[in-house]
């Protein structure tokens, strides 16, 4: 269940960061810069997470109507992905399993499972459904 907002302090970072529907790549980049920071704070506020979810919906939004991926695996995204952002096998691993399975995914012996694929998700910032 999620913590109740302090309408306060939401307010305060709103204003700070003043989300908007995207309409530039300048301003892709800016919230993306936000999730960023947002996403490895490691004591997230509930209107830090409030925000977070916010941003990655317009940051989504973006991504659908520019970036669609076309009929890719979600191993074929995740493969991207890691190249995209310099991850090697050992940085998920925790995130979608042990050593091992993170290999099996990264090599075509597993998919990815709904579970694997929502902490994908959370990790890269996207709707888990890319991955599946």
């Amino acid at each position: 269940m999620l913590a109740a907002l302090d309408p306060k302090s939401y307010s305060q970072l709103l204003a700070e960061v003043q989300p908007t529907v995207i309409q530039t790549e300048e301003e892709y980049d800016r919230l993306v810069d936000q999730i960023d920071q947002l996403f490895f704070r490691e004591d997230r506020s509930p209107e830090e997470t409030a925000l977070l979810d916010l941003l990655t919906l317009l940051v989504s939004s973006y991504d659908d109507q520019h970036y669609a991926i076309a009929d890719c695996s979600g191993r074929e995204v995740l493969l991207e992905l890691m190249e995209d952002n310099g991850l090697k096998q050992a940085d998920l691993v925790g995130v979608i399993g042990s050593k091992g399975i993170v290999s099996e995914v990264i090599n075509g012996k597993r998919d990815i499972s709904k579970k694997q694929a929502q902490r994908l998700g959370e990790f890269f910032g996207l709707p888990y459904t890319v991955f599946l």
